[in-house]
């Protein structure tokens, strides 16, 4: 059955010479994997420039339930961008974080506060010209309350360390090893109540941005089932 959806494409990987498989997050459905064709030629009724990671698209698909992969016939830009696929920075962001949802948002079912941050977030970043160096990190912050994992922030004092594995701040280091020293739990405690508006006012350096980004990902390694290393963290790390 053929449905017109809009989303936000998380990644895309060559299934043949002919298709390619394109994972989107949609309005409606959640994640859905759909079928491309590979473009031949620029009359090519369906092109990949609007794949690139977190372009948001509007589509139409033949939905085949028992089979999980949905031939696209029809795409077209939802939002046409100003700088994200330009910017090196910008995209150097979006890559990254294309990879790190694709990898964490796996349920196929619709999730409109979820949809609706996302959307937010990429038109938030493509129009904002200067101070978003700390978007990744805000992102991913907040991203956790969507997934379930947001760190309880109440009982933050001076000297605290802050406890992976039950996600809190405690007055003594944790038995389990997994935690952050206090230097670095000051730096998660205020990025934790920072929003893209008042990120800019928030000056770190690139080593502490760099570390705190490495907690954070460790914090969900350890808090979501099979989450992997992510082959655009380095490509990131090296940009801010």
């Amino acid at each position: 059955m053929l449905q017109k959806l809009v989303g936000v494409v998380l990644h895309t990987v060559k299934y043949s010479d002919k298709m390619n498989i394109v994972h989107i997050y949609t309005e409606r459905m959640g994640r859905v994997s759909c079928l491309v064709p590979v473009q031949r030629s620029r009359k090519a009724g369906i092109r990949q420039v609007l794949f690139q990671p977190l372009s948001v698209v509007e589509f139409e698909a033949e939905i085949r339930p028992k089979s999980g992969l949905h031939p696209i016939k029809e795409a077209r830009p939802w939002c046409l961008f100003h700088s994200l696929p330009y910017d090196p920075y910008k995209s150097a962001i979006a890559m990254f974080l294309s990879e790190f949802l694709y990898r964490v948002l796996r349920v196929e079912t619709e999730n409109l506060p979820l949809f609706r941050y996302l959307l937010h977030s990429v038109e938030w970043l493509d129009v904002c010209e200067t101070g978003f160096a700390n978007f990744h990190l805000v992102f991913l912050m907040r991203l956790s309350r969507f997934l379930g994992v947001y760190p309880n922030l109440e009982g933050y004092e001076d000297g605290c360390c802050f406890d992976l594995l039950n996600a809190c701040f405690v007055k003594e280091v944790p038995l389990h090893g997994m935690f952050v020293r206090p230097k670095e739990s000051f730096l998660l405690q205020k990025l934790m109540r920072l929003n893209y508006k008042t990120m800019s006012l928030f000056l770190m350096n690139r080593m502490e941005r760099n570390h705190c980004l490495d907690i954070i990902c460790e914090y969900y390694r350890l808090h979501l089932p099979d989450f992997p290393e992510l082959k655009s963290l380095p490509v990131l790390q090296e940009l801010f």
